[in-house]
């Protein structure tokens, strides 16, 4: 780093600006995909309910966050037309196109996919309600201030991703301390394979694995969240010691990029064995930020340009040093609730959700119930013809593997596992039933499965189970990935004459 130039990370700028703006443009995929029937005209949880209850009075809209739909009316073929536009503004930027030009192209771009995405999850309600859509906003926020290729990134912006990375995995890590004692005692990890939101493909291997490597695994994720993200700011630190030269510098350099590595190394690890949505994946570009390897402009040039410092355009370089000092003041909150024992988790202290708070899976369930969703096509409810509803990423086949979703994000799957964690009563629950029974098509393209092909069940009812992994003899005789004991009816059956009524 020379000063207000990060001149050694143009490949970490390469990698941040590319790799956000893939999330993005996969974000706005899954939006376009999945938004209608969940959340549109006529979804399970309709936005235009939502958006006319915050336009009745000012105070309900200080209540939402910002959302462009709050100014123009919200109809589906307008969520669809934003998202293709995002979806443009995306793939511009993962070409690079943008940033061959000045660096307020590629910062337009980003906050228009800021402010675009924010439009959205502000009025996604629960489906929208996950850490990483505030993370996805924060990076993007971030990433419109990195430049272009015409010069050096600006430290300050390349700091604030350290920063972030903190805030992420430190956050996280001071989660489970203060959460379940499954952290404490190292055994965490020998449920939340199998307990897990979402399952990928070796997620039953590692669930398999012997108890002393869970707990070394325990072990390691607290070693990477607690430790590794400081390493990030050797490269600020080494700037401090007296006589420095840009040959000893080296040093700092190194310690920053292994303390990436290291937080890399454990992302990728749980993308092998898990389907969180884009998390890891956000966190793996977001850790190359300490990855310093220069491209473009050598150094001894940097200062060659008139109306510069460091290789910085001035109105470039006022710019960037006002978003350092917004952030300082904005992460004033941050930083008190990592220093506190009541350490909210995932949690924006700020309408524009930056320098918000993160944390994940501070306490891990021991168990795994699944609410399985039956439809019937006799009007009699003690039918034994029972089919299953199938979902995409959820377990439900005991013989199928699971699959890879992520960073793509099923909405409709992840909440149903929330559902038997004292949720089960939830509105858009009762009204994906509903659906099911009018055998609505946006609903349906939603499952994997739809045991009726279209047609409408007379009945439906949901059942929890309770779900285990096979061991490897049971797999070997039997060929399933999963056992189940069914537990109870929590849903009774219900027929749309019924639902009408009520």
């Amino acid at each position: 780093m020379d000063g207000f130039a990060a001149v050694d990370f143009g490949f970490a700028r390469e990698v941040l600006q590319r790799g956000i703006a893939a999330l993005y443009l996969i974000a706005f995929v899954s939006t376009r995909n999945q938004f209608r029937a969940l959340l549109g005209e006529h979804g399970l949880l309709p936005a235009p309910e939502l958006l006319a209850w915050a336009g009745a009075s000012a105070r309900a809209r200080r209540l939402l966050r910002p959302t462009l739909f709050l100014r123009i009316r919200y109809s589906d073929r307008r969520l669809v037309a934003l998202c293709a536009a995002g979806i443009v503004v995306s793939a511009a930027l993962v070409a690079g196109l943008p940033q061959l030009a000045a660096p307020w192209v590629p910062m337009a771009c980003f906050l228009l996919l800021w402010l675009g995405y924010m439009s959205i999850s502000s009025i996604g309600q629960t489906f929208y309600g996950f850490g990483w859509e505030m993370l996805l906003l924060e990076a993007g926020f971030l990433a419109a201030f990195l430049g272009s290729a015409s010069q050096p990134p600006p430290t300050v912006v390349i700091v604030l991703f350290w920063w972030l990375v903190i805030r992420l995995e430190f956050g996280a890590g001071m989660i489970k301390i203060r959460g379940g004692r499954e952290w404490r005692d190292l055994t965490a990890l020998m449920y939340h394979h199998e307990t897990q939101p979402m399952p990928g493909p070796l997620s039953r291997q590692a669930h398999l694995l012997p108890p002393w490597f869970h707990r070394l695994e325990v072990i390691g994720n607290h070693g990477a969240q607690l430790g590794a993200p400081w390493l990030l700011l050797a490269p600020i630190l080494g700037l401090w010691i007296p006589g420095a030269s840009t040959g000893s510098a080296t040093a700092p350099a190194i310690v920053g990029a292994a303390g990436a590595a290291v937080v890399i190394g454990t992302q990728l690890w749980l993308v092998v064995t898990g389907n969180f949505a884009w998390l890891n994946w956000a966190t793996i570009v977001i850790a190359f930020s300490a990855v310093g390897i220069p491209l473009g402009t050598p150094r001894q040039a940097v200062t060659a340009p008139p109306w510069t410092v460091d290789g910085l355009w001035v109105p470039w370089l006022v710019v960037t040093t006002a978003v350092g000092a917004l952030y300082v003041w904005l992460s004033v909150p941050a930083v008190r609730n990592l220093l506190s024992r009541r350490q909210a988790m995932n949690a924006s202290f700020n309408r524009w959700q930056l320098a918000n708070a993160y944390g994940a899976f501070g306490t891990v369930t021991k168990e795994r119930i699944e609410i399985v969703v039956e439809g019937t096509a006799s009007a009699d409810p003690e039918s034994d013809a029972w089919l299953e509803y199938g979902f995409k990423g959820k377990p439900g086949d005991l013989h199928r593997i699971p699959a890879p979703f992520a960073p793509y994000h099923l909405r409709l799957d992840w909440l149903m596992w929330f559902l038997p964690l004292g949720r089960m009563y939830e509105d858009w629950f009762a009204m994906l039933l509903v659906r099911l029974l009018e055998a609505d098509p946006p609903t349906l393209r939603l499952l994997r499965h739809d045991p009726f092909a279209g047609e409408r069940p007379a009945q439906v009812r949901a059942v929890s189970y309770r779900y285990r992994f096979t061991t490897r003899a049971e797999h070997r005789e039997s060929g399933r990935v999963w056992e189940r004991d069914r537990r109870r009816i929590v849903v009774p059956p219900l027929s749309l004459g019924e639902t009408d009524r009520e």
